[in-house]
């Protein structure tokens, strides 16, 4: 019991998390900042290397690398091995790749590569660079995970792998995006930051002026570029290759030859096929994938007289055929994950390679001195050598000898040792001179190391000799374009829409579609798709070209291009507003809807319950970036409870309130200012304590009815209502009762079929409406129809007419005029 510990749960979770992520950020996603390699890359590079399954031997089976890696160095699963040992063979990833693999080892289809079972692998040529003096005590060792072997903790890497191959990946707290660069690029900046070792960014950019991706492709935004060179972060355009075809009969068809870094073929063709299916852009007649072995080829067909540059910006801006590259240059610099430029990562570099010259000129110092001791032994040796062998022959054993040698002749053990072991035919005339030359390339070879551990400048000119060799041996002519300016997209859709005649509806309860002119002719106009208890707001013949305004209670404006409303048939419910909007909320309602063809100087109306009034333009609502998703508001509610009452397109007519408590008032639109949809507006009534608008419309007829709670209802003269000013009381039209009071439910005016009036059904077909109807349903459930023009008018404070005997008990549950819809 004496090592049970009382911790809390807090503690032993930060502790243990702590420990967890201090791990997975320094040995295992991040590439340490002097090799450019995480802990599995260098583990499967040094393991091969023991094996001996480099470049110069055939290939071997990759299970065999994955197991060998496994057992000795790696205590994690063979998937994770294999798939970075993959990654370091894809030419697509990597802009030098340190594995050669035979077989399938995936695709830019982002096809999986075959199990490890069926490839081969062995070490490329450049990963011999890598690892190249790692058997000469160059790098610091570490006991592997069951303390049986020791392995490297960084590669002596002669030549900056961090920048030529670039580096992904995500830990706790920590991600990094390091692109790849041109290998001749790199060691030119190496070179001369080794030469003017406080070299500027802008110089070094002149050796070093962008990423150079294996996939080619085009980077835009020089500014960026240099911004993430100088802080880690940056933000540059990536755009595919493309250019335009002409093809027979005057049609055209897009190529792209190179795609942006990382970006999966496949899906990118599968989006430019989904594009043509959805005509979310008209004009594009097919898409192909023409790539061989040759290279890539996607082509974009056109149909004919298509604009190819607003299709191909429209492609540009929708899909992956331009990607933005977020520069996010973090590696793993002294034990300590780091966000660095281009300059500590070239000076890290730097001190690191001097750091492995010099341990290198040590160790093959001492070898050399080692070996020229036994060379000075074996060359006195052949001046006496007579007495040597006669001194040997009088040995008892080797130690005799050995010892007689160190005692007569002064010999050390090692120079005895060589004595002893030396083979006869080595005691020829010519060996001497052999001696003699190894003697004094031995003592220039052990001149030229103190110098190089002595002298800075001759070890960075033996730093910068070995760079251009690498630089000599595998530098490669750049693939990725650079362009200074990032060219803005300017797509102009309305250009590319196919003009076609369509039907659009809208319901109160937030459902809208469009629908062809054979569907709709196909119905009958009442067979609309809805449900039960919704009602219709808006139903009208429209051309894909015009734009759908969508007005609703909470003060939301929702915006839709016509031609993205989903076409569908006539008696199917349509799409709600909430599958695509995000805050749509439940009770929302549209309370008017209006198809434009452009967003003019047009002015609406706007009134809420409690009384609050607006006049808005059209123009301040043009289609907003983030329209599909997310609505606009275009009035400012008071509290949770007020709601906007009425919207209209107005001229410069009156508009008339009607409150709740029966009170009515007439004044001239011209008195609301035109204000900003985020603006509460300017009070129109004043309202009774506990009163609110009922209804509020724009008085464009002779006549008004009034609807109560109760279900009376009446018709009487506008003129009655005088027009005066906002913000009065209003004239009272019903009369007051001490027992059940008359309350209005709904209140609009009356149009006459000789006024012209459409409703939505007649609007749509193009034909006059004989009558406005008025439906009533009660509590219990019971309809009731009135044609309103029937209406015979009352006074002003009248009480109106029961529309049955039975409806002041039952009480009026939901009223509507058959729509209308005004120009």
């Amino acid at each position: 019991m004496s090592n049970v510990q009382n911790m809390s749960l807090e503690d032993i979770m930060g502790e243990r998390f702590g420990r967890y992520s201090k791990y997975i950020i320094q040995e295992r996603a991040l590439p340490d900042i002097r090799d450019g390699l995480k802990p599995v890359q260098r583990r499967i590079l040094y393991s091969m290397n023991k094996d001996g399954n480099t470049h110069d031997k055939g290939f071997r089976k990759s299970a065999k690398s994955v197991g060998n890696v496994m057992g000795n160095f790696h205590p994690h699963g063979d998937s994770s091995i294999y798939d970075a040992m993959v990654r370091m063979s894809q030419d697509w990833k990597n802009r030098e790749t340190l594995i050669e693999m035979h077989g399938n080892n995936g695709s830019m289809d982002g096809d999986p590569p075959a199990a490890m079972r069926y490839t081969e692998a062995r070490l490329a040529e450049i990963a011999g660079f890598l690892l190249q003096d790692i058997d000469k005590d160059t790098v610091p060792w570490a006991w592997n995970f069951d303390d049986t072997e020791k392995e490297p903790t960084v590669l002596p890497a002669a030549f900056p792998n961090l920048l030529v191959n670039g580096a992904t990946g995500i830990s706790a707290g920590y991600a990094t995006d390091i692109p790849p660069h041109n290998l001749a690029e790199v060691i030119n900046a190496v070179i001369y930051m080794i030469d003017h070792p406080k070299a500027k960014l802008d110089k070094l950019m002149e050796f070093l002026p962008g990423p150079d991706f294996p996939t080619g492709a085009i980077v835009q935004g020089k500014d960026e570029i240099r911004k993430a060179y100088e802080t880690g972060k940056g933000r540059v355009v990536v755009r595919s290759r493309t250019e335009i075809e002409n093809l027979r009969g005057g049609r055209q068809q897009i190529i792209a030859t190179e795609i942006p870094y990382e970006v999966n073929k496949a899906f990118l063709v599968k989006r430019i096929d989904d594009i043509r299916l959805n005509n979310k852009i008209p004009g594009i007649a097919e898409v192909r994938d023409e790539s061989d072995r040759d290279g890539l080829r996607i082509a974009v067909e056109l149909k004919k007289d298509a604009d190819a540059q607003t299709i191909l910006n429209y492609l540009f801006k929708y899909t992956d055929l331009q990607v933005n590259y977020s520069f996010n240059m973090v590696a793993i610099d002294n034990y300590t994950p780091r966000q660095v430029g281009i300059i500590p990562m070239l000076r890290s570099y730097i001190a690191h390679r001097k750091g492995i010259i010099v341990a290198r000129s040590k160790f093959d110092q001492a070898k050399a001195e080692k070996r020229l001791h036994i060379v000075e032994g074996l060359i006195r040796v052949i001046s006496i050598l007579d007495d040597i062998i006669a001194l040997i022959r009088a040995s008892e054993n080797k130690a005799d000898a050995k010892e007689n040698l160190k005692v007569s002749y002064n010999f050390s053990e090692e120079q005895a040792e060589a004595i002893v072991n030396l083979q006869l035919y080595r005691l020829t005339n010519t060996d001497i001179v052999t001696l003699e030359n190894e003697e004094a390339e031995l003592r220039e070879r052990i001149t030229t190391l103190k110098a190089i551990i002595a002298d800075e400048a001759t070890l960075y000119r033996v730093m910068k000799s070995e760079l251009r060799e690498v630089r000599r041996k595998f530098a490669k002519p750049r693939l990725t374009e650079l362009q200074t300016e990032t060219q803005a997209l300017e797509i102009d859709l309305t250009s590319l829409i196919v003009e076609e005649e369509t039907y659009v509806s809208v319901t109160r309860g937030g459902y809208l579609k469009r629908t062809s002119p054979r569907s709709f002719s196909s119905s009958q106009p009442d067979e609309i798709g809805k449900r039960d208890d919704d009602a219709v707001v808006l139903v009208q013949k429209a051309k894909t070209t015009q734009h759908l305004l969508i007005f609703t209670n909470l003060g939301n404006l929702i915006y839709r291009p016509v031609h993205e409303l989903t076409d569908i048939r006539w008696k199917e419910i349509g799409e709600h507003l909430s599958q695509t909007i995000t805050h749509f909320a439940a009770e929302e309602q549209v309370i008017y809807a209006e198809i434009v063809d452009e967003f003019t100087d047009s002015t609406y109306f706007t009134v809420t319950k409690s009384g609050q009034a607006k006049r808005l333009e059209r123009k301040t609502f043009a289609p907003w970036r983030t329209y599909r998703s997310k609505a606009v508001k275009f009035a400012k509610l008071k509290n949770q409870d007020d709601l906007v009452i009425a919207v209209s397109p107005i001229a410069l007519n009156d508009i008339m309130l009607m409150t709740y408590k029966g009170y009515a008032l007439r004044f001239n639109i011209s008195e609301i200012p035109i204000l900003s949809g985020k603006a509460a507006g300017v009070k129109a009534i004043n309202l009774k304590e506990n009163d609110s608008v009922a209804s509020a419309f724009v008085l464009n007829t002779e006549s008004v009815f009034l609807l109560t709670q109760r279900g009376s209802l009446k018709r009487m003269a506008a003129e009655l209502i005088p027009s005066t000013s906002r913000a009065n009381r209003g004239l009272q039209v019903l009369r007051e009762l001490k027992n059940k009071p008359h309350r209005i439910f709904l209140a609009g005016p009356v149009h006459t079929a000789s006024g012209g009036a459409l409703d939505l059904f007649s609007q749509a077909t193009e034909t006059q409406a004989a009558s406005e109807q008025l439906t009533v349903i009660s509590n219990t459930g019971k309809t009731y129809t009135v044609i309103l023009e029937d209406l015979n008018l009352s006074e002003r404070t009248s009480n109106g007419s029961f529309i049955s005997d039975t409806i002041s008990d039952e009480g009026v549950l939901s009223a509507s005029v058959k729509e209308t819809f005004f120009k």
